[in-house]
């Protein structure tokens, strides 16, 4: 009887010894592990959110959720770098469109633009124009979900919200002069008291001991404030002394943590002060600087190989540590009319892009004095410029007049026997927005880009994800990285491997900021990207648009190939497969706000089989 009465206990006992530990497998995938080792074939055990196991050997499957990865890779998920979400984040937090690449963590608060502590109509000042959204939708959206101020806050939204990627966040200038000047007095040539300077700095403490990766600014006046209050002024950022950015740049350098910036391209000087800023030498800190951005312009292609040389000289004789931002493809942009950013590197440009009524603008565009203002400054030869300013490299891509799409601009001038400027502005006056048209700023000779990209002192990320909505699509870029690293192995001297590029997609960016991320091992958050090497094609240089219902209905420029990427797993869970997001995707929160310099990862009692298996 004794020993009947036990058989139920060994029942229960064997029951769980030989229940599944797992949760998820990936089986049979070519798994890369984000830090740059050799590639193998594994299978991959998801407990809780954790990498329990990394085997060379089958995994017992029952009773678990199980991906064929065969033929495919498994690598961490992407790091998105330099975004600009923080309006989108809260409308539709999912942010569908990087999570379907294979992104897994976004980081916002680029370019000195951060929501944190101003209030609602100045964020929407600050961001608008800049960053190409519409005005109104942003400022309705930030009067219905702003509720907090300062750092812990805006974490706490994110927490609260059906996130759908992980989020990291910098801190940014202008939102914190705004907040503590007044917009008006942040946007003249007015230092800040005593007082306000120690707020300012308080302030970026707060959000560092909070988490935040570091601060971002801007020295570039070409980014104007929209609305009606103080339209056209360049951002609060740009109005500092240099001085001002020192002390912010002694709090990040003390802690340890990366500023984030873009030179003045009016002068170009400002860079001798970034690279003296970012150098450490004798007793002091070197401080973590990543600038906007590396590019092959073809306006100056003697440009990018001068700063280049000097930030690795920098970086090697003062112990610097700064890199350049770049994007893996070449820089096409498209514009609507005359709404485009390179429009305000001139003084006509930035007239016409004054006047946010149609009509009025129009207006202007039509006089013959203004034409002549705008062909003066257009045609100047030593200009600063991003813009080749080329209106034969300059096509059109839709317009009413079916006629001119397919040419360029300079062509439909030679057919009407008229200057290029007077022909271009022609079709903005009589078509608008419908007008629309294309061109390449850079990045232009693949042999010069394929040797930026595998630069030390440049990071792969200028995506601007969440902005210029009808202006570019860089969503796709670690697709793109990829698919150039894959077809460069079978080269004589490829320029990249495959574990390179994913390395720099992942784990070398994410140790730049200081986050627990990039990295698949046992005991890692579970944020994984799985792709399709078959879908690694041209068709992710296909155009398409996509509809944002919290933005008016605004059709987004995106490019998709949902062949690409197989699915996207965010904390453990399947987040978008084969093209479709999950049901509980936009509804539950699969990511989480990631804090810097703090190893996020919850402790797990792992079975013996499973270390055993990973070993």
């Amino acid at each position: 009887m004794y020993i009947l009465r036990l058989r139920p206990v060994a029942f229960f006992v064997i029951q769980q010894v030989m229940k599944n530990t797992h949760e998820l497998i990936i089986k049979n995938g070519r798994f890369f592990d984000g830090q740059g080792n050799a590639s193998v074939i594994r299978h991959v055990a998801v407990r809780d959110g954790i990498v329990t196991a990394i085997s060379e050997q089958p995994l017992d499957e029952r009773g678990v959720r199980v991906i064929d990865a065969t033929d495919r890779w498994v690598m961490p998920g992407f790091l998105d770098t330099h975004t600009h979400y923080e309006a989108e984040l809260m409308s539709e937090p999912g942010i569908r469109e990087s999570v379907r690449h294979g992104v897994t963590t976004v980081i916002t608060g680029s370019c000195s633009l951060s929501m944190v502590y101003s209030d609602s109509l100045d964020c929407a000042d600050l961001y608008s124009r800049v960053e190409a959204l519409p005005y109104e939708p942003v400022l309705n959206i930030l009067n219905k979900g702003k509720d907090w101020n300062g750092p812990e806050g805006w974490i706490q939204h994110l927490q609260n919200k059906p996130l759908g990627p992980n989020v990291a966040s910098m801190l940014g200038h202008s939102d914190v002069r705004a907040s503590v000047m007044g917009l008006g007095r942040a946007t003249r040539n007015e230092r800040p008291t005593s007082e306000e300077r120690q707020r300012m700095v308080a302030m970026l403490e707060d959000a560092l001991d909070a988490g935040f990766v570091g601060m971002s600014t801007m020295t570039n006046p070409w980014d104007k404030l929209s609305g009606d209050r103080f339209r056209s002024r360049s951002l609060p950022s740009t109005y500092a002394s240099w001085r001002e950015y020192g002390w912010f740049h002694k709090v990040l350098r003390r802690a340890g943590r990366v500023l984030q910036s873009a030179p003045n391209l009016n002068t170009k000087v400002n860079m001798v002060r970034f690279f003296g800023a970012s150098g450490g030498f004798l007793w002091r800190k070197p401080l973590k600087t990543t600038l906007i951005s590396a590019a092959d312009c073809k306006s100056t292609t003697w440009l990018h190989p001068l700063f280049r040389g000097v930030t690795r000289f920098v970086n090697w004789i003062l112990g610097a540590k700064l890199r350049w931002q770049a994007i893996p493809r070449d820089f096409e942009l498209y514009a609507d009319g005359i709404d485009l950013v390179v429009f305000e590197e001139f003084g006509a440009g930035a007239e016409a892009m004054h006047l946010a009524e149609e009509v009025e603008r129009n207006e202007l565009l039509k006089t013959e004095a203004y034409r002549r203002r705008f062909r003066k400054d257009f045609e100047k030869k030593y200009s600063p410029r991003i813009w080749h300013r080329d209106f034969y490299d300059l096509h059109i891509v839709g317009c009413p007049d079916v006629s001119t799409v397919g040419k360029s601009v300079g062509e439909v001038a030679d057919e009407r026997e008229i200057h290029p400027c007077d022909a271009f502005l022609d079709l903005v006056v009589v078509h608008g927005k419908e007008f629309r048209w294309k061109t390449t700023i850079a990045n232009h000779r693949p042999e010069v880009l394929e040797k930026m990209l595998a630069a030390t002192d440049v990071h792969i990320g200028f995506a601007d994800s969440g902005a210029h909505l009808r202006n570019m699509a860089f969503y796709n870029f670690p697709l793109l990285l990829l698919k150039r690293a894959r077809d460069a192995e079978g080269q004589p001297n490829p320029f990249m491997s495959v574990e390179r590029a994913v390395h720099r997609l992942t784990a070398e960016p994410a140790e730049w900021f200081g986050l627990d991320a990039g990295i698949l091992e046992v005991g890692a958050r579970a944020d994984m990207a799985i792709i399709n090497p078959s879908g690694l094609n041209d068709d992710l240089f296909a155009y398409h648009e996509a509809p944002i219902q919290a933005m008016g209905g605004l059709r987004r420029m995106v490019r998709r190939n949902d062949l690409a990427v197989s699915a996207t797993i965010i904390g453990g869970r399947l987040a978008f497969q084969e093209g479709q997001f999950t049901d509980e995707y936009g509804q539950e929160r699969f990511g989480r706000f990631l804090r810097a310099d703090v190893v996020d990862r919850e402790p797990i009692e792992r079975p013996q089989e499973a270390l055993a298996l990973s070993a």
